[in-house]
């Protein structure tokens, strides 16, 4: 076993590395930076790239460039630069370029507070594109899982040929506590599925209804089209509304078939629990705490740990909570997944607490949340 002290940050950019990233654009913003700091020291070694964009939108644009290419891509912002990335990631979705994006969440809207935590961009990630088209969204809990879900997030958008969020948080991002790597078993490394086939019948966006195209660089020996508009199978514009419908329902397809391929979660089932509560993110340290601390009153609670946000885990959450008389959700924010719990469980009875002040929400708070059956806030 070999200790290292660390923040989620540097977990990152060495989860990166471990995937085979080979180049990093952005532009320095709290919380996110040290990402780009430990990129900056690691990649150049390596013979990556590392480049500080002259602002959120050319470093998305660099990251196109590079995944178009070839390039395994990583780039890290935080609220207001994901704003900025908007159009880039339509672009990105719609051509089919995968990527990894980091979003380091602070206490929003707009500016907000640049040191204060919060996971208010969950929603942001899910439909921060034109069109609506569905993306991967992976949410770590600890610098532990940000090395792993770093991982797990380039495998995805390798396999799937698309962006991949990583929804981390100012307070798991900068804080820097013991970590072993080499206790982490991380999975077989994914790569681009390269065409092979006679180069003149290549067409750029041919696949089966649920799967991504085969993948050649731009630059090399034979021709490959890529544009952010309509298009079909050839890469060219087009406005025939079957070829634009068939594309479209394979974009959405081919995530929503690796749902289950893409469900990652931790899960504590407790004997005797009748209330089962459900967290993401940094909250479920304090929610694994408050649980534990109510068995040793002899009030057991299960735990449900998401650790993938989007696509919704439906499966996952419809078995997990089936056992369950009672479901607890807490968020550290206004309640921004709560209606998906929600509508997947609709005979249940669920207690929601959202709060979003730039304080990390207490165990003592969730055990008060769980042992009043009436406590929540908007929720009914």
């Amino acid at each position: 076993m070999a200790l290292s002290f660390m923040e989620g940050n540097e977990a990152i950019a060495r989860g990166a590395m471990a995937a085979g990233c080979s180049f990093f654009a952005g532009y320095p913003i709290t919380p996110a930076t040290t990402i780009f700091a430990n990129m900056l020291t690691m990649l150049p070694p390596k013979g990556g790239v590392c480049i500080q964009g002259e602002d959120e939108i050319a470093s998305m644009g660099y990251c196109i460039g590079a995944s178009m290419a070839g390039k395994k891509v990583l780039t890290a912002t935080s609220g207001p630069g994901i704003s900025l990335y908007s159009e880039q990631i339509s672009f990105a979705i719609g051509s089919e370029i995968p990527m990894v994006i980091v979003d380091v969440q602070r206490l929003g809207p707009s500016t907000g507070s640049a040191t204060r935590g919060a996971d208010s961009d969950i929603q942001f990630l899910r439909w921060g594109n034109s069109g609506g088209v569905p993306v991967v969204v992976l949410a770590p809990k600890d610098a532990l899982d940000c090395y792993l879900l770093t991982v797990h997030a380039f495998n995805f958008a390798e396999m799937l040929r698309c962006p991949v969020f990583i929804a981390s948080n100012k307070e798991i991002g900068m804080t820097r506590e013991s970590v072993d790597l080499d206790s982490v078993e991380l999975p077989p490394i994914i790569e681009r599925k390269q065409f092979q086939g006679n180069a003149d019948k290549y067409l750029p966006f041919e696949a089966t209804p649920d799967a991504a195209p085969d993948f050649l660089p731009i630059g090399g020996k034979i021709l490959v089209r890529q544009t952010s508009s309509t298009h079909g199978p050839d890469g060219y514009i087009t406005i025939d509304p079957n070829l634009i419908e068939e594309n479209q329902e394979r974009l959405r397809n081919k995530i929503f078939s690796a749902e289950e391929q893409l469900t990652l979660y931790e899960e504590n089932q407790r004997d005797g629990a009748d209330t089962l509560l459900i967290s993401y993110g940094v909250t479920s340290r304090a929610a694994e705490d408050a649980c534990f601390m109510l068995e040793k009153k002899g009030k057991p609670v299960s735990t449900l740990t998401l650790k993938t946000l989007w696509p919704i885990p439906k499966k996952l959450i419809r078995e997990k909570a089936a056992n369950y008389r009672r479901i607890v959700v807490v968020e550290m924010n206004l309640g921004q997944y709560i209606d998906n719990i929600e509508r997947i469980l609709p005979e249940k009875k669920i207690t929601f607490y959202g709060q979003m002040n730039g304080v990390l929400i207490t165990p003592s708070k969730i055990m008060e949340v769980i042992q009043n059956e009436d406590h929540g806030n908007g929720r009914p």
